[in-house]
């Protein structure tokens, strides 16, 4: 028995120490932008805009989203851009009659007032899944720069004017820009979900895009059609089809610019109920891990680079480790007896993970100022309580979609969207901001 504790003791030291570098770098990563004010400067959109110059074409995948197509193609049709070089595409499945019919109403309502640049694309073959239909979207378009955005998402008017611009002036062919969840209070895990978005985008995605291995977001990214095309489209068997086609382009060497600024984010909502959050992040686990089996990161270039792959494709699973074993570790803390040293190399990560918590908790506090929102006094207060069960909401989501993909179930669990992030005013954002709590 005394040798089956040292065994175990062994191990816990090993998975500890490694577990503790680990959450040291994703610190890293989170106050990259912050720590580099030369990175910071540099992912600011520009200044100024030059004049419209390149045409867009705007693909909307929807599928059972009555309750939220028509405000956004309202938002994407009033953008501060020519409507002669905007192409907008709703792509459906066409037993998908319900988001068919509003789309084709709002477009009927377009029509009559003098716009004629958006159209409802449909597809009967399967994969249903959005890959698919972005790939069929592609075939059936022709504007220069590819772009996607999601059927709830709320664009900013000028983001055209934005990524226009960075690709004239910097000669990119690939530009990544922000997407921020809004909704930070609706439900217990709502407020550390947004924050995981706003380090993503904010901080650690420009690490990414300097290290040339970017697995790019599911919208809101630009893409000269040629290099689509180039790459092959979409993955239709990958159920994270954005991480999938950024890597493949990382290997064709493309370079992709991330311009977050907080004032062109694109608005989006966290999934509204705990099941829909598990299967959303069951999804994404599982694309991580189909994209790490499929080997395409090993054509990047540097060995660096293919470690960095490894690292995000594997981060999933790291999470579900690491949740399992802040309850190990608690548990040792006061059931086995071990010299202060051990003790305290075993309790590591949990020290870094409150860490991550007080990062979080400060990041709350910015992205309120950004977006001129007002938290009350339980906000971080719920974060605190709410910590350890959301870790271990993701490492649920991470087992399952293991099983999963072992299992060979594939199927696209759709996440529901209710709009729970929109601001009823104008879509221009001319007013500061909502204020919440």
């Amino acid at each position: 028995m005394p040798v089956l504790l040292d065994v175990f003791v062994l191990g816990s030291l090993v998975l500890s120490i490694l577990l503790t570098i680990q959450s040291a770098y994703t610190l890293y990563l989170m106050l990259y932008t912050w720590d580099s004010p030369e990175s910071h400067s540099a992912a600011k959109a520009p200044a100024e805009f030059l004049p419209p110059a390149r045409s867009f074409t705007v693909m909307l995948p929807a599928r059972h989203e009555e309750d939220v197509i028509q405000t956004t193609i309202e938002r994407v049709v009033r953008a501060n851009y020519p409507a002669h070089l905007l192409e907008i595409v709703v792509i459906c499945k066409t037993d998908d009659q319900g988001t068919i019919a509003q789309a084709e109403e709002k477009i009927a309502r377009l029509r009559s007032e003098g716009v004629s640049n958006v159209n409802v694309l449909t597809f009967s073959t399967p994969p249903t899944n959005k890959p698919h239909g972005l790939n069929v979207g592609l075939a059936a378009t022709s504007h220069q720069i590819v772009t996607i955005f999601d059927s709830e998402d709320d664009i900013h008017p000028d983001i055209f004017n934005v990524v226009n611009t960075v690709m004239l002036t910097e000669n990119v062919n690939v530009v990544q820009s922000g997407v921020q969840l809004m909704n930070y209070d609706s439900n217990w895990y709502s407020t550390l979900n947004v924050l995981e978005y706003f380090f993503w985008f904010k901080s650690r995605l420009h690490y990414h895009a300097r290290a040339g291995m970017t697995p790019l977001g599911g919208n809101t990214v630009f893409f000269a059609r040629n290099v689509l095309e180039r790459a092959g489209g979409w993955d239709e068997r990958n159920l994270t089809e954005d991480a999938d086609v950024g890597i493949r382009i990382s290997s064709m060497r493309e370079p992709v610019r991330v311009v977050y600024d907080d004032r062109y984010v694109t608005r989006e909502e966290t999934p509204p109920s705990l099941n829909h959050f598990i299967r959303q992040r069951t999804r994404w686990s599982q694309g991580f891990l189909q994209t790490l089996k499929k080997g395409d990161w090993t054509r990047l270039p540097t060995f660096e680079q293919r470690l960095l792959a490894i690292y995000t494709l594997m981060f999933p699973s790291i999470q579900t480790v690491l949740g399992l074993y802040v309850v190990v570790s608690l548990a040792t803390m006061f059931t086995i007896k071990t010299p202060v040293l051990v003790a305290i190399t075993l309790s590591l990560p949990l020290y870094l993970l409150l860490a991550h918590l007080l990062l979080a908790i400060i990041g709350l506090y910015e992205f309120a100022a950004a977006h001129h929102l007002k938290p009350t006094w339980t906000t971080p207060l719920v974060m605190i309580i709410t910590y350890l069960p959301y870790q271990w909401v993701l490492s649920y989501a991470s087992v399952r979609a293991t099983i999963r993909e072992l299992r060979g179930i594939n199927n696209w669990e759709k996440t529901a969207h209710v709009g729970a992030h929109r601001v009823e005013s104008a879509p221009s954002r001319s007013a500061a901001g909502a204020k919440i709590g």
